[in-house]
């Protein structure tokens, strides 16, 4: 294509965007400027703003909700259906397909929710805190990707798929406890409505509908039954990305027979001379899109959107907490620190020991105890899904001080994991072999 002025504008950006960790940098630097202004002079307009109210009214159909329930319950909902997506792909194409090849990080994965889970309710006992215990459940896949991408190669291919895919799992649990630990006073004939949609949506793909504009307003239909019902409005964002399919429409033999047909009708004076040209390239637009399963072009699609705004927003949002020795000494703080720290280091590097004990799993390849001890680490930050949970299961004082505990536990565990896999890495690689 031809270079315009814009493209010098533009060009930048787009390599930052394909950089590994610039997702992580900006969910950093969105995280770091909630922090700032929240403990600042500014931080009453800063925390203000978040609850002014916003929505629509139409006939007698009034929609309204603060700028923080419209992100936490809409934005994030296009959130959880590229996580969907994710776990789409990972079950049905990635790592997750093969059961061999899965087990460890599945198992991790448990440990990972299991242990921190019980830890956070041995330190909270049996008060309104201990609502909470999903928290310290969550991985945040952007800020380990970040962590590792500034490793940079030296760390193997094994060890970073293990712990994405353990990501993924964690996510599949994270979204299962959200679902069952999180939903309250379900609206019956809503649920059903939501899941009727759902239905809908699978006998639209069987009779063989392609347009998204159908699939974006059925899928704003189970959205919408959704957050009526009580069950969280993201659950529908995760439906949704689970029931994508995989696979594209054409494949790439049909394919090269129509790109043949198309380039014998747009060459030369015939093209000139043809009518409904418009029409024509709309049909090569959309066969050319139908050689990429729907799972994939959206995930592409929509991947910059929330790795770019969706979760920067959401931590603008959601990341502002007020610090204060108070905060950080509270039995909560605590309690959350320690279980992503401790918790999730020992529950991953523990299953996984009895997984490969047992012969049920084996560890990466160039992959040592060390190192996997310094990816368990990175696995203890927890921050967006954290942050998520801990907005449905407490509120007050009492979440402004899990925020904090999610804060300095996510950010203990990228210091040391970085410092332990960091140093892992080196010994390994002066070994023999």
């Amino acid at each position: 294509m031809p270079e315009e002025p814009i493209d010098r504008v533009i060009g930048p950006i787009e390599r930052f965007m394909h950089v590994e960790a610039a997702g992580g940098i900006v969910l950093l630097v969105c995280t770091v400027i909630a922090l700032v202004l929240a403990n600042s002079p500014l931080a009453d307009a800063y925390l203000h703003f978040w609850e002014t109210h916003v929505g629509f009214h139409l006939g007698g159909l009034r929609v309204e909700l603060s700028l923080e329930h419209w992100i936490n319950d809409g934005l994030m909902a296009i959130f959880f259906f590229v996580v969907g997506l994710e776990v789409k792909r990972e079950l049905v194409l990635g790592e997750l397909r093969d059961p061999r090849r899965a087990a460890l990080p599945l198992v991790a994965a448990v440990g990972g929710m299991v242990v921190p889970a019980g830890i956070y309710l041995a330190l909270e006992g049996g008060g309104p805190a201990a609502r909470a215990w999903g928290v310290p459940m969550a991985t945040d896949i952007a800020f380990v990707v970040g962590c590792m991408a500034a490793l940079g190669p030296r760390i193997p291919h094994g060890l970073r798929i293990m712990v994405l895919s353990l990501a993924i799992a964690d996510d599949i649990g994270s979204i299962l406890i959200i679902a069952v630990g999180y939903s309250s006073g379900v609206n019956v004939l809503a649920l059903a409505l939501g899941l009727a949609g759902a239905a809908a949506i699978l006998a639209l793909a069987r009779i063989g509908v392609r347009s998204f504009g159908v699939y974006t307003l059925a899928g704003i239909f189970v959205w919408a039954a959704f957050l009526a019902s009580g069950v969280h409005a993201t659950i529908a964002g995760v439906i949704l990305g689970l029931l994508t399919p995989p696979r594209p429409y054409l494949d790439e033999t049909a394919f090269a027979r129509f790109l043949d047909r198309a380039r014998a009708v747009m060459q030369g004076e015939r093209w000139r001379r043809e009518h409904h040209r418009a029409q024509k390239v709309r049909t090569l637009q959309r066969a050319t899109r139908e050689t990429v399963s729907p799972l994939e072009y959206l995930e592409a699609t929509l991947h910059p959107w929330v790795g770019f705004v969706i979760m920067p927003v959401f931590a603008l949002a959601n990341a502002g907490v007020p610090l204060s020795v108070r905060a950080l000494g509270s039995p909560i703080a605590v309690a959350i620190a320690v279980s992503l720290v401790v918790g999730k280091t020992v529950g991953i590097v523990g299953f996984s020991a009895v997984a490969v004990g047992a012969g049920v799993a084996r560890l990466p390849e160039r992959t040592g105890w060390s190192a996997l001890t310094g990816g368990a680490m990175l696995a203890g930050i927890g921050f967006t899904m954290a942050l998520f949970i801990a907005g449905l299961a407490l509120e007050g004082a009492a979440l402004e001080e899990a925020k904090v505990g999610i804060l300095v536990g996510s950010a203990v565990a990228a210091v040391l994991g970085l410092i332990v896999l960091g140093r892992a890495l080196r010994v390994e690689s002066a070994e023999p072999g």
